[in-house]
C-alpha cells in the first residue's frame, strides 16, 4: 500500500446570511494574521479551506481537510514528501511531516486511509469509542442585545441546550445572558472573548455580574492566556468556571501541549477547549482526564471532513464531556459532504463505516472550488 497521488482542492464556502454577527456589525473573527493583514481583520468564511484526497496504489482513497488559510508552498512540499511512502513506513502518532498548520489535514487523510485499509473506523485506531454521540452547542458571533432572546429561543426549539458567543469589551455579556435566561431558561451559555477582555479588573467585573445571572457554563480565554496568575484570581472571584483554549494549530501564538500542564500546575483553569489533530488531541485528553477536568473540541468553523475527524476524537476521549464546537453546517452554506453528519441537537453522532465514515460531495466541491493542484500520477 503506497501513496501514488494527492489531490488538493481549495474551496471557499460562505456563511449563511445572519449566522455570524448582527447585521451591520463589522467584527471579523479570524484571530490570526493572514497574507500581510493583522489579526481580527478578515471574516472566517472569506478565507479558503483545503480538501485533500490521498490515493494509494491498492485503490484506497483517504480524505483530509486543512484549517483555513493554508500555505500552498507547504502543501506542495508535504505532498511531494509523502508520494511513494508505504503505509508500513508511517507511525500514525508521529508522521514524517514537520509541525505546521497543514499537518492535521494530512494526518487526517493518512488515518482515514489506514483505517479503511484495515476495515476499521478512525476511532478504533484511537482505542475505540467511550461514547457513540458527542454533546454539541449552538454558536453565534457578536450580537445586539435585543436579538439574543430570539436567537436563544430558536436554538432551544431546535434542541440545543447551550449556546456559545464570541465577545469583547464592547458587548453587554450580562445583558445577553439575562435575555437567554428569559427566553430559554434551561439553556447554558459559553462566552469566548478570545483574550479580548484584556485586563483582570475588566474580566473580574464581568464574571461577578455573570454569576448573578447564573446560566454561564464557562468563560473561555477571558484575558491574555499567558497570565495564568490572573486566571487563578479570576477563578477565586466568582463561581463561573474559567477555561483555557489550547489550540495547537495556532503556531503563530506558540501554543503547545505543555500549556495545559502548566495551567493545571498553576491551578488556573476549570477545564479546557482543545484544538488539535488526532494524535495530539488524544494526548491532550489524557492530560485533562488525569486531572479529572472536562474539555470540549474546538474548531475553526470547519467543513464536514474535519468535523467528522473531531467526532472520532471526541468519542474516544473520556474528558470530552462539555459541548463541542461541531456546528459548521449551521453556519456555512454547505459542509461539502455527500451525506451530512448526523446532528440531532444537542448531540452529533459518530459516523458509521470504515475510516472517517464520510466522503466529499464532488459536485459541491466543484461548485466551491477556487484552485486545484494534483501531486503524483
Amino acid at each position: 500500500m503506497k501513496i501514488t497521488r494527492i489531490v488538493a482542492d481549495e474551496v471557499v464556502v460562505p456563511a449563511h446570511p445572519g449566522t455570524i454577527n448582527s447585521d451591520g456589525m463589522e467584527r471579523p473573527l479570524h484571530k490570526l494574521g493572514t497574507k500581510g493583514r493583522p489579526a481580527w481583520t478578515r471574516q472566517f468564511d472569506e478565507i479558503p479551506k483545503l480538501l485533500l484526497s490521498m490515493h494509494w496504489d491498492d485503490g484506497t482513497v483517504g480524505y483530509g481537510e486543512c484549517y483555513r488559510d493554508h500555505d500552498w508552498s507547504t502543501v506542495e512540499a508535504v505532498a511531494n514528501s509523502l508520494l511513494g511512502t508505504r503505509a508500513e513506513e508511517l507511525t500514525l502518532q508521529a508522521l514524517p511531516i514537520p509541525r505546521c498548520r497543514e499537518y492535521d489535514g494530512f494526518e487526517c487523510a493518512v488515518w482515514d486511509s489506514v483505517a479503511k485499509a484495515h476495515g476499521l473506523r478512525v476511532v478504533d485506531l484511537l482505542g475505540g469509542p467511550v461514547r457513540e454521540r458527542v454533546k454539541i452547542g449552538a454558536w453565534s458571533g457578536h450580537r445586539r442585545t435585543d436579538e439574543v432572546g430570539t436567537l436563544a429561543e430558536r436554538f432551544s426549539a431546535a434542541g440545543f441546550d447551550c449556546i456559545k458567543f464570541k465577545c469583547d469589551l464592547e458587548d453587554d455579556v450580562a445583558g445577553w445572558c439575562r435575555e437567554v435566561a428569559a427566553a430559554a431558561p434551561h439553556m447554558k451559555v459559553i462566552l469566548d472573548p478570545n483574550e479580548r477582555w484584556q485586563h483582570l479588573h475588566e474580566a473580574r467585573r464581568r464574571l461577578v455580574a455573570l454569576a448573578e445571572v447564573g446560566n454561564v457554563l464557562c468563560v473561555e480565554d477571558p484575558i491574555p492566556r499567558w497570565r495564568l496568575d490572573d486566571y487563578r484570581e479570576l477563578r477565586a472571584a466568582s463561581d463561573v468556571p474559567v477555561v483555557l483554549h489550547v489550540s495547537l494549530p495556532y503556531f503563530e501564538h506558540g501554543q503547545r501541549v505543555q500549556d495545559a500542564i502548566l495551567a493545571l500546575t498553576q491551578r488556573a483553569v476549570d477545564g479546557f477547549n482543545f484544538n488539535a489533530g488526532l494524535a495530539a488531541f488524544a494526548q491532550l485528553d489524557h492530560v485533562a482526564s488525569a486531572a479529572q477536568l472536562p474539555c470540549w473540541h474546538g474548531s475553526e468553523l470547519d467543513l464536514g471532513i474535519l468535523e467528522a475527524m473531531y467526532l472520532h476524537s471526541c468519542t474516544a476521549a473520556r474528558s470530552c464531556t462539555w459541548p463541542s464546537d461541531i456546528f459548521g453546517r449551521l453556519i456555512r452554506s454547505h459542509d461539502l459532504l455527500k451525506q451530512p453528519l448526523r446532528i440531532e441537537p444537542p448531540y452529533a453522532w459518530l459516523p458509521s463505516g470504515p475510516g472517517l465514515g464520510v466522503e466529499p460531495d464532488p459536485e459541491a466541491v466543484r461548485a466551491h472550488r477556487t484552485r486545484q493542484e494534483v501531486y503524483g500520477q
